[in-house]
């Protein structure tokens, strides 16, 4: 297609002309007459600067000499920046900076250049006050104002502008000191030289007078929007003692890669992306886990969205484990309410590659362990704070042609043959059980008593022998629950998570074993490594019931003095309540060894739950509560009618075999967990009365030492 000759009148290009001349003229004398004022105006500047500082922040700065080197170059030397009353925070021989024309003119300050020579930025922290208060002061000042409606994008944009905005396109920074004084216990010193050239970052960190040389190396185009840099130290991993002091950890890396690709609106949404990538990450928390986790390559290519009142980690994301990778997309949403979103989605991918990708040191039973097949993983959860229980939660962990064919270091079916079980309580192994027939209190699943079975499925797992391991019914609950009590209330494992807990695993609570006992788990129970009979008849002989009673043969002769088959539906349904406070079970006797009456709604709660389910016969009278008596070699060692047990203490005392007397039952059985617990029971048998008897804590510590001598006449022959 052939463009149209447009013709122009040659009056009309005479008279452009002439309005560009004289524009330009206007131009070159307005900029003749700035530059004539330019050192005056610097100094006013200068002056309003100080002042606005030493008003607004109480900061006292002196500049010894201002002026011009170049067209648009301000030199400035002897700088100091004192806050009132407190350390000198910055003191600067000699600085340089350039800014650029053409966006200055648009009201952008970017800058060209910057030229440092010795200096230093000084932070000291004495009790409770620092140099920097006024950073807090001023926050302080701002947040009284009347708020209005902010836009997330905006705020994005902005604050990444003038990020890069303060990037200069050259730069030589010579002896420029970085220090920290902590309260005078811990000091660090980064002297630093840095370079830009041609967008060529080059750096040099020495900290703390040679204890490790650092480096920041890479590219940086910030007119494009576009960085690349790199973190490493020399012959040796790049550690900062300091933090890893501060946050009980160690964090240490060989490097640390960050790249900004591009940043720009898409609609009302602000995207940032980029990468972020580590070699040999080490990570030491006791509350991650109590050894030492090593992540040899991890990287995440990420699309960040920043929305009028969001900010999400896009699923267009790919996060990297060696040849591993998965889809995140996290978004967390402002307004009248809190929304939070976590979606994760593994396309099929090798199985063997996933195993080998975890982290070295999380999952140590499994270390070596080799599979076939493929698996998929998605995870779907929201949470909208304003309505918590109607959170969505599901995951799902799919094997195609899957099997093991290497056990690792622990073998998964050992449980399937005879063991041994060592119960720890508190870090510590109290006795060896063997799980098998030489074991004279050892019952098989068919010589257990189906009141006692069926009443601790109903209460602890009743879907034990459909699920998979897991409930995401269950789990969907606790977290309502967990999030509208601000604190873990109720937990969602079932018989199985319960079992690999116990047999396989140490008993230190960190994110890692919760994590090894979720995988182990689906192992079992997807390659049906151990059948469910096998698993319950196993978890029935190391359950904990009562003071160092392990095991449902134990129990039934100890509270009873009765075989396991031989249990009542009362005797069983008193058993259930106790699994999850075993050690108050004590405490749910009268002195004539009969029940206290606050458990007679438990009974028959459960009782009819197992009634409909067809489990056990109806029964308007409780169903055995009146039944159930301690054996009367026990009764001895009961607390006095009246004392009001308070069982929530067992699991915040410190020292839990010195077992309180004076409590109040709360266990975290289904009758509470629908009810509610933890109050005081007002239900009473006929003949008996009230009381509220408070005893003095003198009194409490008498009754322990007293329970103490009597429960070890108990263990040597009672």
């Amino acid at each position: 297609m052939r463009i149209p000759k447009i013709n122009i009148p040659k009056k009309y290009l005479k008279i452009g002309a002439w309005v560009l001349g004289v524009f330009l003229i206007v131009c070159m004398a307005l900029g003749a007459v700035a530059y004539s004022k330019r050192e005056a105006l610097l100094k006013k500047m200068v002056a309003k600067a100080i002042a606005k500082a030493n008003k607004d922040y109480g900061l006292d700065v002196k500049i010894g000499s201002a002026g011009f080197t170049g067209l648009s170059t301000v030199k400035m030397t002897a700088i100091s920046v004192v806050p009132k009353e407190r350390d000198t925070l910055s003191n600067i021989a000699e600085l340089s900076v350039g800014v650029k024309l053409w966006p200055l003119i648009f009201g952008n300050v970017k800058l060209a250049e910057l030229k440092l020579n010795n200096g230093f930025v000084s932070v000291v922290f004495k009790d409770s006050t620092s140099n920097i208060d006024f950073i807090l002061k001023r926050k302080k000042k701002d947040s009284t104002t009347t708020k209005s409606k902010v836009n997330l994008a905006d705020i994005a944009s902005n604050i990444l502008n003038e990020v890069l905005y303060k990037i200069p396109d050259d730069m030589d920074v010579k002896n420029m000191v970085f220090k920290l004084n902590d309260n005078d216990t811990a000091k660090l010193n980064f002297a630093t030289a840095a370079t830009i050239d041609g967008g060529d970052l080059k750096s040099t960190i020495n900290v703390n007078n040679g204890e490790s040389v650092w480096h920041f190396d890479g590219e940086v185009n910030p007119g494009s929007k576009e960085l690349n840099i790199m973190a490493y130290a020399d012959g040796k991993k790049l550690e900062l003692p300091y933090l890893n002091n501060k946050l009980h950890a160690k964090l240490s890396f060989d490097t640390l890669q960050t790249e900004l690709k591009n940043a720009k609106y898409s609609g009302d949404d602000y995207k940032i992306s980029g990468s972020w990538s580590v070699k040999n990450m080490l990570i030491n928390q006791p509350r991650i886990a109590s050894n030492d986790i090593i992540v040899q390559s991890a990287k995440l290519d990420a699309d960040v969205l920043v929305g009028p009142n969001y900010i999400a980690l896009d699923s267009s994301s790919t996060a990297y484990l060696k040849n591993a990778s998965i889809h995140p997309y996290v978004k967390y949403t402002l307004g009248k309410n809190k929304i939070y979103e976590l979606k994760l989605n593994a396309e099929e991918q090798d199985a063997q590659a996933i195993f080998q990708a975890f982290p070295q040191g999380l999952f140590e039973s499994l270390d070596g362990l080799k599979v076939q097949g493929k698996i998929k993983y998605n995870l779907n959860f929201y949470l909208d704070t304003a309505i918590p229980d109607s959170v969505k939660f599901s995951s799902t962990l799919t094997p195609v042609d899957f099997k093991i064919v290497q056990w690792g270091k622990t073998n998964l079916q050992k449980i399937n043959s005879p063991f041994v079980y060592t119960p720890y309580e508190y870090g510590k192994p109290m006795r060896d059980i063997t799980i098998g027939p030489s074991n004279p209190n050892f019952t098989p699943l068919n010589a257990i008593s189906k009141n006692f079975i069926n009443a601790v499925l109903t209460a602890e797992d009743p879907s034990f022998f459909t699920h998979n391991g897991f409930v995401e019914e269950s789990i969907r609950k606790s977290i309502a629950v967990n999030f509208k009590e601000k604190k873990f209330k109720r937990g969602g494992s079932t018989i199985s998570m319960q079992l690999v807990k116990n047999v396989y695993l140490s008993r230190q609570k960190t994110l890692a074993r919760k994590a090894e006992e979720i995988l182990i788990v689906w192992l079992i129970e997807h390659n049906h490594l151990i059948s469910k009979q096998r698993m319950l008849e196993v978890y029935f002989n190391i359950m904990e019931l009562g003071q160092n009673i392990y095991g449902i043969g134990e129990a039934s002769r100890y509270y009873f003095g009765k075989q396991p088959a031989d249990l009542t539906i009362g005797d069983g349904l008193f058993l259930a309540s106790i699994v999850p406070k075993p050690k108050a079970s004590m405490y749910k006797f009268m002195a004539d060894g009969s029940l206290k009456p606050y458990m007679f709604n438990y009974f028959r709660f459960m009782g009819n739950i197992m009634a409909r389910r067809g489990l056990t016969s109806a029964d308007t009278s409780g169903y055995g509560f009146y039944n159930v008596r301690l054996r009367e070699g026990l009764r001895k060692y009961l607390a006095p009618d009246t004392a009001v047990v308070d069982t929530s203490a067992f699991d915040d005392d410190d020292n839990m075999n010195d077992v309180p007397v004076v409590m109040q039952d709360k266990s975290k059985n289904l009758f509470d967990r629908i009810f509610g617990g933890g109050k005081k029971d007002t239900s009473s048998r006929p003949g008996t009365k009230p009381t509220d008897t408070v005893k003095t804590k003198k009194q409490l510590r008498q009754e322990r030492r007293e329970q103490r001598r009597r429960e070890k006449e108990l263990e040597n022959g009672g």
